[in-house]
């Protein structure tokens, strides 16, 4: 072979390995390699490509995310999103707006955090008797008959003259020892005192509770960051009715409701920040705390009953059905309720469904909570 030929041909392999297999015309040395979208792009960061876009970019792709799936089951993209690093789930913190403002419900944390100022979040309660359960779903559609997106559950538990309602983010799995333990409920011997506890420390400073729960939590720490027990943040009580005189049931529940100004940056260390440190602590005097009490509903004399308007929310006269205004209010100028504004209403549209609405400044949490103290006979009160 003549020796040009043989300097052409070593040429050429060696052109075809640099191109990794991949036949292409060679590039003139002098000439500088076209751009690619690579060279424009950083290096990706421990092998994932995805993580290594740039922030800009990503913080475009969540938000159009964010923008156009505003219910679930769609709104599950924007989860997804947060899940496939730690630096999309940074930014998709940032994107995502808090449900006082938008009324959604995205991530686990937003449960703890207040509802919407302008309009209140329409869900669902279904109850299995047979298992004592409870489960809180968001509703998506007006309809009574569907389920929606599942967003707790609570189950009853006797503990000699108490019950407890444990609440969980799983609907199979009520340990007060596991991550999906979100907090509890427990009543007094005649089931008219009520007192509501929090997984998670309401403010800094904040104390356990004592007792065998708090005790279980030492053994099972979730986070070390974080302290994990009972904390008491509310309480329900129900005036007694010895007189047996005509009228519904009447209600006051004292909470420690979380504030609706944006947390303190350094919130952003503590995955539960967002949620601790939003809760306000109350002074010794009790200024600090929000107060609700029942509205009183009128007597119809056409239907013989007590009536309430509950605007087609609710569809079966029963006693467990109420709605409450607040009479001193933290999330309003000066701390003043406005005692016309229903804050959280609940009734009964079948056997065992019940409707929940609530707005700022409860929360999805603490009014379920509330809810569950409506169920259960109260002689003391009927």
């Amino acid at each position: 072979m003549p020796l040009s030929r043989s300097l052409l041909s070593r040429r050429f392999s060696i052109s075809f390995r640099d191109q990794g297999g991949k036949t292409a015309p060679e590039a003139d040395s002098h000439q500088p390699p076209p751009p690619t979208t690579k060279m424009m792009l950083p290096p990706p960061a421990a092998g994932s490509s995805w993580s290594g876009m740039l922030p800009e970019l990503l913080g475009e792709i969540i938000r159009r995310v964010e923008d156009s799936e505003d219910q679930w089951p769609h709104r599950r993209d924007v989860v997804s999103c947060a899940c496939v690093s730690k630096k999309w789930r940074e930014i998709a913190q940032e994107m995502v707006r808090s449900p006082v403002n938008s009324g959604k419900i995205t991530f686990p944390s937003c449960l703890k955090l207040p509802g919407p100022r302008e309009f209140s979040n329409q869900c669902l309660i279904k109850r299995n008797k047979k298992t004592s359960t409870f489960y809180l779903y968001l509703a998506l559609t007006p309809s009574f008959t569907d389920k929606g997106k599942f967003l707790l559950a609570a189950r009853r538990f006797r503990t000699g003259a108490y019950t407890e309602y444990i609440i969980s983010l799983d609907a199979d799995d009520f340990s007060q020892g596991s991550n999906a333990y979100v907090g509890k409920l427990r009543s007094d011997f005649l089931g008219t005192n009520f007192t509501v506890y929090d997984s998670q420390p309401p403010h800094n400073g904040a104390k356990p509770s004592n007792g065998k729960a708090s005790r279980r939590f030492a053994s099972k720490q979730i986070s070390p960051q974080v302290p994990a027990g009972n904390f008491e943040v509310g309480h329900v009580s129900y005036k007694f009715n010895l007189l047996k005189s005509r009228g519904p049931r009447r209600m006051i529940s004292t909470l420690r409701c979380p504030s609706s100004s944006p947390p303190p940056p350094s919130a952003d260390q503590n995955p539960c920040g967002v949620v601790t440190k939003m809760m306000k602590k109350p002074n010794k005097d009790g200024s600090g705390l929000t107060i609700l009490k029942n509205k009183a509903p009128r007597w119809h004399e056409h239907l013989q009953c007590w009536c309430l308007n509950f605007h087609g929310r609710v569809t079966v006269a029963s006693v467990k059905n109420f709605q409450l205004a607040a009479t001193v209010d933290q999330s309003q100028p000066g701390g003043k309720g406005d005692e016309e504004t229903v804050l959280l209403q609940f009734g009964k549209v079948g056997d065992d469904t019940f409707t929940m609405d609530y707005r700022q400044p409860l929360s999805a949490f603490q009014a379920f909570a509330i809810c569950l103290t409506s169920f259960g006979t109260k002689l003391a009160c009927e």
